[in-house]
């Protein structure tokens, strides 16, 4: 079950975990993008830390339950933007590390299906559709390096998840 944002202590930011979820085609690399539930613009999936899960494994999660994908995740971040969650009247700002996630299957139902919408873009759109600064350069930047045998350039393999 997700918690509330776990606050840095140095910098008094939540930290989160998110993932971009991408697929290679034979035009080059998609990335999925999601709306948000409550201002319905484009994001990528991600939450709160989960108590007795890494943080990909967390991002993953995520992926599942807000865009409704599976795949190889990687275990180490691509790197991380910052945002202000707004809860209630309150503005907190937080701290998303981001992990690649290759997706293996694409589900027609999943748990926030009817909350969210979700599109196929290459990186340079995706970049052009998210709100924040850090999170368009990593999109714009991404260019996964995934093999046939499921390795990622030189991070450590991805690891399976259902």
């Amino acid at each position: 079950m997700p918690m509330k944002p776990k606050r840095c202590l140095r910098s008094g930011q939540a930290r989160q975990y998110g993932a971009i979820p991408y697929r290679v085609a034979t035009d080059g690399v998609r990335v999925l993008l999601i709306t948000s539930r409550d201002t319905r613009r484009w994001v990528i999936p991600k939450g709160n830390p989960m108590k007795g899960c890494k943080p990909h494994k967390a991002a993953a999660v995520e992926a599942f339950e807000e865009a409704g994908v599976k795949g190889k995740i990687e275990r180490e971040p691509l790197g991380s933007f910052g945002y202000d969650k707004v809860i209630g009247r309150k503005s907190v700002p937080c701290v998303v590390n981001v992990f690649p996630l290759l997706v293996r299957e694409e589900l027609d139902a999943w748990p926030e299906a009817g909350q969210r919408e979700r599109t196929w873009v290459d990186c340079s759109a995706a970049a052009g559709m998210v709100r924040e600064p850090e999170l368009a350069e990593l999109l714009r930047s991404f260019e996964p390096t995934a093999t046939r045998s499921g390795k990622q350039g030189g991070r450590p393999a991805a690891k399976e998840l259902p």
